[in-house]
């Protein structure tokens, strides 16, 4: 029997990728488990496993290629009966099944009305079109356009070979002619002009397209920027006694070649601010407020093309050691582009440090559905009056971005109170 082999979804909101290339070739014998390609997503490359066991007959996207949506088919897979069972023509099926009994079809139909009873969410069999024939289309696009009133017999499909999917459904007009016209207004880009109409002349410039990571940031945070409500906070720390604690740790750490850094301070002492004021460690969903148990902290990582977010789970019960080597791991892997899925989407906070490189304070847009964001600037020594007297400390400005569905600034004032007293005070982390 010949299978399918489709483009897998690495990730929740993963909606296509680069096949990067393939470590099978048609004729090739595989078995469950086998590595048989690598897909590059916006954030990594993966590898991806065989499902069955059999022959390779047919490579059906060449490696390289960029845009393959999910459940694409890449390749076609011959299980190891070796029975190749073609599909039949649509008209002969159809002939077939008319000349089957009719005592056979009513139990069929019943065990049929079963099943979609017990699965309501199932996609919609394949539609024919007035002429008879079967309408080739993926099983998404066959529910969305049973939920929009849409003949998918009228769509041209871009996919594979003609079949309709996700994206004809979405850009066709169905349903009542007000709804498909508020939907298509609603979902239509802005028009942007291009460089020559801005008044930049062709050829002066060089084009560079836009790969998968940059397209994926683009659009991510500007949908965050546009429909999250987010203002900013901004606070300064003296953290002399930080780099004092942090000079004793290291000393003491250096036989086993750890070394802690001023960011591993700031994520255990977010995450600690984040379990004493729980109210800003949420979510916002149409359903209601995630209120999160525990301080996931991702931290931005800057990357060839871009940048990722990797996370450290439960930042709030562990040490400053398991802190700087698990952000060293993350952030090496990252740049190397071998985090697994997991390890950076699902955080609950971010942490952005552009401190080493001189910046002295920003406000990032935050990750959603994260409920707020802190950036991090550089420690540099500034006058401050202590008493009435002038004096000089080293001097880190914090700003925190908050998602006001979530995180007041009521709510956003403490947290950056008791991220302040922490980082100030570092003894006070160990309480």
């Amino acid at each position: 029997m010949m299978t399918d082999i489709l483009m897998p979804a690495l990730s929740p909101t993963m909606e296509e990728g680069v096949l990067a290339k393939w470590h099978v070739k048609a004729g090739d014998v595989v078995k469950a488990g086998d590595v048989i390609a690598e897909i590059e997503t916006d954030k990594a490359t993966m590898e991806v496993e065989a499902v069955d066991e059999g022959e390779i007959t047919e490579i059906l996207v060449a490696e390289g290629t960029e845009g393959v949506k999910v459940n694409t088919p890449i390749a076609r897979l011959k299980d190891e009966g070796g029975a190749t069972a073609p599909a039949k023509a649509p008209e002969k099926a159809a002939a077939e099944k008319a000349e089957a009994p009719k005592a056979e079809a009513a139990p069929a139909k019943a065990e049929s009305a079963k099943a979609e009873a017990a699965a309501p969410a199932k996609a919609p069999a394949a539609p024919a079109s007035s002429d008879g024939k079967r309408v080739f289309s993926s099983p998404l696009a066959r529910r969305i356009a049973a939920q929009k009133g849409i003949d998918l017999s009228t769509i041209k499909g871009t996919g594979p070979h003609g079949r309709v999917v996700r994206r004809d459904v979405e850009n066709a007009k169905g349903g009542s002619p007000a709804a498909a016209s508020a939907t298509s207004a609603a979902a239509e880009p802005r028009k942007v002009q291009s460089l020559e109409q801005q008044g930049i002349l062709s050829g002066s410039y060089d084009l560079i397209p836009l790969d998968g990571m940059r397209k994926a940031i683009a659009r991510r945070l500007t949908d965050s920027f546009r429909d999250v409500p987010h203002f900013p906070l901004t606070i300064d720390c003296e953290i002399d006694g930080l780099l004092a604690a942090r000079a004793k740790v290291n000393a003491l750490l250096e036989k086993d070649g750890v070394k802690v850094s001023v960011n591993d301070f700031v994520l255990k002492a977010s995450a600690m601010a984040l379990k004493a004021v729980p109210e800003a460690n949420a979510s916002y969903t149409p359903e209601g407020i995630a209120m999160h148990h525990n301080a996931d902290v991702a931290m931005a990582v800057a990357i060839d093309g871009g940048l990722i977010t990797p996370i450290i789970r439960k930042a709030e019960t562990k040490s400053l050691r398991q802190i700087a080597n698990e952000a060293k791991d993350l952030a090496k892997r990252a740049r190397d582009r071998k985090l697994k899925p997991d390890e950076f989407q699902g955080g609950t906070f971010s942490v952005s440090n552009l401190g080493m490189f001189g910046i002295k304070q920003f406000a990032s847009i935050i990750n959603e559905p994260q409920g707020a964001i802190m950036s991090v600037g550089a420690g540099e020594q500034r006058p401050v009056v202590r008493n009435g007297q002038l004096a000089v400390a080293t001097v880190m400005t914090v700003t925190l971005t908050c998602d006001h569905r979530v995180v007041d600034g009521a709510v956003g004032a403490k947290v950056l109170q008791v991220f302040k007293a922490m980082i100030e005070d570092p003894v006070t982390m160990l309480a």
